[in-house]
């Protein structure tokens, strides 16, 4: 089976978000093979989970404050501030067996993928243990992506380097997630809502590192998506083909990004978590 890989583009938060949802309902549609899609940011954003709660967990008007976008993801987990990091995007449907059908197992296999990727710019990750993670603390509350590892995540030296969320659907899922180029804590604690900002920020800087902060020499982000892509090759055993979007998800991408720049899914979120096709 050929991937096919979309090449590295910086988008609108609504736009980014438009075009994954997409590439996902094209792919479960018409049965076609994974699409692994890189991405960047135009501009600062802040992506909150599915199940979350923007008023209660977003520092709204500081983020309209800073023109920074809110924007509600399709996939679940917690909020990310974006700004200096790679996105990576994975739609597959039924089509390949490559994955199993549970969040855990396809997080796993991901993962490694990145993992094996990252090792081709000399930065030797490992995967957050699965027991562990959550061991001996209290639950974890906090809003953002980045304050504690999941299980499966990447981990370098202890500190966290790419947050990820997924969404399953009859069919296919998708999975997304951002690796960190440079990292702020002092933004994103500023951005994202905690109980106390200045304990959050120095709690981030523990537990968050970033790929330009381990490399003797700041990669770009072509090089590193070139790295990541050459992860999953070597990983999964698959075939690559560069491609773009197709007319229908160009099409559909356009429509869907009203959705995610409207107040109705953004604040209040529809019930019905993926739109409906029409070819």
């Amino acid at each position: 089976m050929i991937w096919r890989i979309l090449n590295y583009r910086s988008c609108s938060a609504s736009e980014n978000m438009a075009i994954d949802e997409a590439v996902l309902l094209e792919t479960i549609y018409h049965n076609k093979p994974p699409t692994l899609r890189f991405y960047g940011w135009s501009r600062p954003a802040v992506s909150i989970g599915y199940f979350q709660e923007l008023q209660k967990e977003i520092n709204d008007e500081r983020c309209r404050l800073s023109d920074v976008k809110v924007v509600r993801r399709i996939t679940g987990g917690k909020a990310v501030y974006h700004h200096d990091e790679i996105t990576y995007s994975i739609a597959a449907g039924s089509l390949t067996d490559l994955f199993p059908d549970d969040v855990a197992g396809t997080y796993k296999i991901i993962s490694l993928c990145l993992l094996r990727g990252l090792a081709h710019l000399g930065i030797h990750a490992t995967l957050a243990d699965t027991l562990s993670v959550g061991a001996g603390r209290e639950p974890d509350l906090d809003p953002c992506c980045f304050s504690v590892p999941a299980g499966n995540e990447l981990m370098v030296a202890g500190r966290k380097i790419c947050g990820s969320a997924q969404t399953r659907t009859r069919g296919g899922f998708l999975q997304h997630g951002s690796m960190l180029m440079t990292f702020d804590p002092v933004h994103t604690a500023a951005m994202i809502l905690t109980s106390d900002a200045t304990e959050c920020c120095a709690k981030l800087k523990k537990s968050v590192t970033a790929v330009n902060e381990l490399l003797p020499s700041p990669v770009s982000a072509e090089t590193l998506c070139l790295a990541l892509a050459k992860g999953f090759v070597d990983e999964l055993g698959i075939d690559m083909a560069e491609g773009t979007l197709t007319p229908a998800e160009k099409t559909l991408s356009r429509r869907l990004v009203k959705k995610y720049e409207s107040d109705v899914w953004n604040l209040e979120r529809k019930k019905k978590r993926i739109s409906k096709i029409h070819s």
